[in-house]
């Protein structure tokens, strides 16, 4: 069994920044097996959206519309990725979700809300 729990939302105002934190715990094996790390986030009434994602070997990918305000980055030995989102908008304001993917399996996180105020 693998838990993975997203931290650092909250309430912002346009222009500033915050920091999304994402921990996995759980079954070892499982952990140290992802490949692959992201972000995705869910605003009302919209569907899913990638944010960004990385793997275990550094590679980063981003939503086209995201490129040079968020970032995302790992450590490996905290079991922990983060995004680091700057310069933020009211339309950023959704549910961010963390994943993680092994093989065929995708695990997800309960989701953080962020909310950017004009």
């Amino acid at each position: 069994q693998v838990h993975l729990v997203e931290s650092g939302g909250g309430l912002v105002q346009a222009g500033g920044s915050l920091r999304l934190s994402c921990v996995a715990s759980g079954r070892t094996s499982t952990i140290i097996a992802f490949t692959a790390m992201g972000w995705y986030r869910q605003a009302p009434g919209k569907q899913r959206e990638l944010v960004a994602s990385i793997t275990t070997s550094g590679t980063t990918n981003y939503a086209d519309s995201l490129k040079g305000r968020f970032a995302i980055s790992r450590d490996a030995a905290k079991r922990t990725w983060y995004l680091e989102m700057n310069s933020l908008k009211p339309e950023d304001t959704a549910v961010y979700y963390c994943n993680a993917v092994r093989g065929y399996s995708t695990f997800w996180g309960q989701g953080t809300q962020v909310s950017v105020s004009s």
